[in-house]
């Protein structure tokens, strides 16, 4: 692995070029994050998440790469695009309310066939056959297990809240519920555990927070794993042909890969290692897509000034949500003003050696969020741009 000064290096040469702000994709560690993710599922598919790369011709590279199969996407209109595009196995992690999206799955044999779309209660299936408007094509329907740990009698809930089925009977009569409807099937289960896959339990400077968030998980994977495994048993029970069990993340895929009852493991956020995933003590990843901003003021000694770098992820609001001024390494935001909508100081001994025009390259906190700020990705191999292709906004598709 090249050290930060040379990746430094490495990137300025390849982007000489071109203008900043810029956003890459360094293709030798993309596909090395892919091989362990690979590895750790240990023989599963690995299903990507789409929310987490937003560029079709990078679903398209790790997809055609052993051990990737599926794309897990995040709204319907989304999943109508990738499937109209040439994907076949497209998974929708989310309920959906378009009834436009709807009345087009519901009459279009091929959109059929390929996206499959999340449901966990019956009203969601009420919405779904409303939306019909004639369309007489079967639906493919995947029920979502709610996978919090719930602790104290139920008083304390650590986990996302997500599916309101959490019980083996809630979920096998959902899955009743669907097959006695026409035009319904249930193909699938998911159960994303958000707390295991998408917490880091290495946080820099808390070791006693680290050893808080190691015993939930390890509590959470066991709670888990049984409940799991006698959800999956009650839903086989009505579907006896369930075509796939879906769960997992990038930060959980050994373990849920270890879980009997799962087929298939979801990740995507790897691929790209983000500054949130580098807090775990069992996987180690490469960072792999970066932002460029370009210098534009020197205000005085241990500060510049770089264009934009307003760029705040999704979650509870917290510095760690914030990019992270990646290279060169020693840079640190000025505390009362932050990452600035349009300019963003920074501060630290190696703004001294930056001059009017040279770039700061920034890690996002989180992975497919950066797509909405670049039209397109620029892929280096070695010192070398060797394609730029377009992110889903680059193609005009903002789908949230």
């Amino acid at each position: 692995m090249n050290s930060p000064a040379s990746d430094r290096a490495r990137y300025d040469r390849a982007t000489a070029h071109l203008d900043a702000p810029l956003a890459v994709v360094d293709l030798a560690a993309f596909d090395a994050n892919a091989d362990d993710v690979v590895r750790r599922a240990a023989g599963k598919p690995v299903r990507v998440a789409s929310k987490s790369v937003r560029c079709r011709a990078l679903l398209e590279r790790v997809l055609a790469r052993p051990g990737f199969a599926g794309i897990m996407s995040y709204t319907l209109a989304e999943s109508l695009w990738l499937a109209r595009s040439g994907f076949d196995d497209v998974l929708l992690a989310y309920p959906s309310a378009d009834r436009a999206g709807f009345a087009e799955l519901a009459s279009d044999p091929k959109l059929a066939g390929s996206v499959t779309v999340m449901v966990d209660d019956p009203a969601q299936l009420d919405l779904i056959e409303g939306a019909r408007e004639g369309g007489r094509e079967e639906i493919r329907v995947c029920l979502e297990l709610d996978t919090a740990l719930r602790l104290f009698g139920g008083r304390v809930r650590v986990g996302a809240r997500r599916s309101p089925l959490r019980e083996p009977a809630g979920l096998a009569g959902l899955a009743r519920a669907v097959q006695r409807r026409p035009g319904f099937r249930v193909v699938g289960l998911m159960a994303y555990e958000g707390h295991v896959a998408g917490v880091g339990d290495a946080v820099a400077g808390r070791p006693l927070r680290s050893r808080a968030i190691r015993l939930m998980q390890a509590t959470a994977r066991r709670e888990l794993a049984a409940r799991r495994a006698e959800v999956v048993r009650a839903v086989r029970e009505v579907v006896p042909d369930l075509e796939f069990v879906n769960g997992g993340g990038t930060g959980s895929v050994q373990h849920t890969a270890a879980e009997a009852a799962v087929t298939e493991i979801a990740a995507g956020s790897g691929l790209y290692q983000p500054r949130l995933f580098d807090n775990y003590t069992s996987f180690s990843g490469r960072p792999a897509a970066l932002f460029a901003l370009p210098v534009v003021r020197r205000p005085g000694v241990g500060v510049v000034t770089v264009l934009g770098g307003g760029y705040p992820a999704s979650g509870a609001p917290g510095a760690d949500r914030l990019p992270e001024p990646y290279l060169p390494r020693g840079l640190r935001y000025d505390p009362q003003e932050g990452a600035g909508e349009v300019q963003t100081p920074l501060l630290g001994a190696p703004a001294d050696d930056l001059l009017i025009g040279d770039r700061v390259w920034f890690r996002h906190a989180k992975a497919g969020e950066l797509c909405e700020r670049f039209e397109r990705l620029h892929l280096v191999e070695g010192d070398v741009v060797t394609a730029s292709v377009p992110t889903y906004r680059g193609e005009g598709r903002t789908f949230l």
